[in-house]
């Protein structure tokens, strides 16, 4: 088997958003399934609207990496949610975590996790770096609109935190 590394990620994260993906748009059903049966007591109908953090994960299984949808880190949901990869990297040694204000550059196939991009909350929105540009970073993004998309970002005060996933990871129980 290949060894999942960040630059697959990003090419599997650029190649997902642009399907793409989306919920119940205009009418048209829900495409979804492959996203949401990751996530054993989810469905389409509950997933519609609040599927970024899945989408990510998603993103990551298909590169390769082996994390569960729900590790011992996460205490308060599982990877459908931006918080619960907050709590998986903060709490996983392997996974570098660097707060949005650091003096971090964040590389393609980086996690960024985002404050108040949709709603006025911490933790409300997440992608996959495809590329940093002098002011802005270039992501893959599901849940745009409900759709999958390649998003342009400011590098401003919405980006909470990165989180590098080291190449050929694979979790290991706490």
């Amino acid at each position: 088997m290949e060894k999942a590394t960040r630059a697959k990620l990003a090419q599997v994260a650029k190649e997902m958003a642009e399907i793409p993906f989306h919920g119940y748009v205009d009418g048209t059903a829900s495409n979804l399934a492959p996203i949401v049966r990751l996530f054993p007591s989810w469905n389409l109908k509950e997933a519609d609207g609040l599927w970024c953090a899945a989408f990510v994960y998603y993103c990551c299984t298909e590169a390769g990496f082996v994390i569960p949808y729900r590790p011992g880190e996460c205490k308060t949901c599982h990877l459908a949610g931006c918080l619960g990869w907050e709590e998986f990297a903060v709490g996983d040694r392997q996974i570098e975590y660097h707060k949005g204000s650091e003096d971090f550059v964040p590389e393609a196939g980086d996690i960024v996790i985002y404050d108040r991009v949709f709603e006025n909350k911490e933790h409300d929105h997440i992608g996959i770096v495809l590329e940093k540009r002098a002011h802005t970073l270039l992501a893959s993004e599901g849940n745009v609109n409900n759709i999958s998309k390649i998003t342009e970002r400011p590098l401003d005060e919405h980006i909470r935190a990165y989180l590098r996933i080291p190449d050929g990871y694979r979790y290991k129980a706490v």
